[in-house]
C-alpha cells in the first residue's frame, strides 16, 4: 500500500465518491471531448446506456451531461433512442460565425477601451509567434491549437464573464468544422498578420480599428470554411 502512495496512486477503497454534480461534469468532458475529435462523428447515434458503458459511468450523471450537450446543439436527444451527434451544416456554420464575429468584436473593443500595454498582450502575441513557428514546422495541429489560445486570450483580457459565456456557447460546433477543414483550406498564412494587426490596434487603445481588424479578420475565415462546403459539395461537417 505505501508503494502505491508514493507513486501518487489510490486504492479504491480510499477513494471517496464523487458527488452527482462531479460525475455528470466528468461525462460531459468526456462525451463533449469524443464529438471534438470526431472519434463520436456527425451521425453517430448511441442509446443512454450504451454511453454509459463506454464512459464506465453510471447513466444518471450521463444523462445529465447529454441534456447539457443538448441544450449547447452538439447533440440531439431521440426519445428510446439515446443521443445523435449533430452534425453543422453551411447554414450553421455561417450563423455560428456572425454570432462569434460581433461577440468578440466587442470583446475586442472593450480590451482596446482598457489602453492595454504590451505586457498586458504578452498572451496574445506569445499565441500569434507560436503559430507562426507552427505553420514553419507545417504543423497545423499546433498552428489551430495556438489560433484558438489567442481567441481565448482575447475573451480572457476583456474581462466580461457573460461575453465569455455566450462565446464558449457557440465555441465548440465552430471548433469542429475547423478541425474538420483544417487540412482542406490552404495554408493559413494570413491569420497571423491579421492578430498582429488587431494587437496593435489593442495596443493603441483603438477601439474602433480593433473591432474592425477582429471583424475582417473573422469575416475572411468565414468566407474559406464555407468555400470548403462548396467546393466539396458537403452538406454538413
Amino acid at each position: 500500500m505505501h508503494a502505491l502512495l508514493r507513486h501518487g496512486l489510490t486504492l479504491e477503497m480510499n477513494a471517496k465518491p464523487l458527488p452527482v454534480a462531479s460525475l455528470a461534469d466528468a461525462a460531459y468532458e468526456k462525451i463533449r471531448q469524443r464529438i471534438l475529435d470526431n472519434e463520436w462523428p456527425p451521425g453517430y447515434r448511441a442509446l443512454e446506456q450504451e454511453v454509459a458503458l463506454a464512459l464506465g459511468m453510471s447513466r444518471t450523471p450521463v444523462h445529465e451531461a447529454l441534456v447539457r450537450l443538448h441544450a449547447e446543439r452538439l447533440i440531439d436527444l431521440i426519445p428510446r433512442h439515446g443521443m445523435l451527434v449533430l452534425p453543422v451544416s453551411p447554414t450553421d456554420m455561417r450563423e455560428i460565425y456572425e454570432v462569434l464575429t460581433a461577440l468578440e468584436c466587442m470583446a475586442a473593443e472593450l480590451v482596446a477601451r482598457k489602453k492595454p500595454t504590451t505586457s498586458d498582450l504578452v498572451p496574445l502575441t506569445e499565441a500569434t509567434d507560436e503559430m507562426e513557428r507552427a505553420l514553419e514546422n507545417d504543423d497545423l495541429d499546433a498552428w489551430a491549437a495556438a489560433d484558438e489560445e489567442f481567441h481565448v486570450a482575447l475573451l480572457d483580457l476583456a474581462d466580461n464573464k457573460l461575453l465569455a459565456e455566450a462565446v464558449m456557447k457557440h465555441w465548440d460546433r465552430a471548433h469542429r468544422a475547423r478541425m474538420f477543414s483544417l487540412r482542406l483550406r490552404p495554408k493559413p498564412v494570413n491569420s497571423t498578420r491579421e492578430h498582429r494587426a488587431l494587437v496593435a490596434r489593442l495596443l493603441d487603445g483603438d477601439a474602433e480599428g480593433a473591432a474592425r481588424e477582429n471583424r475582417a479578420h473573422r469575416e475572411r475565415a468565414s468566407r474559406e470554411l464555407l468555400a470548403i462546403f462548396e467546393q466539396f459539395k458537403l452538406a454538413h461537417m
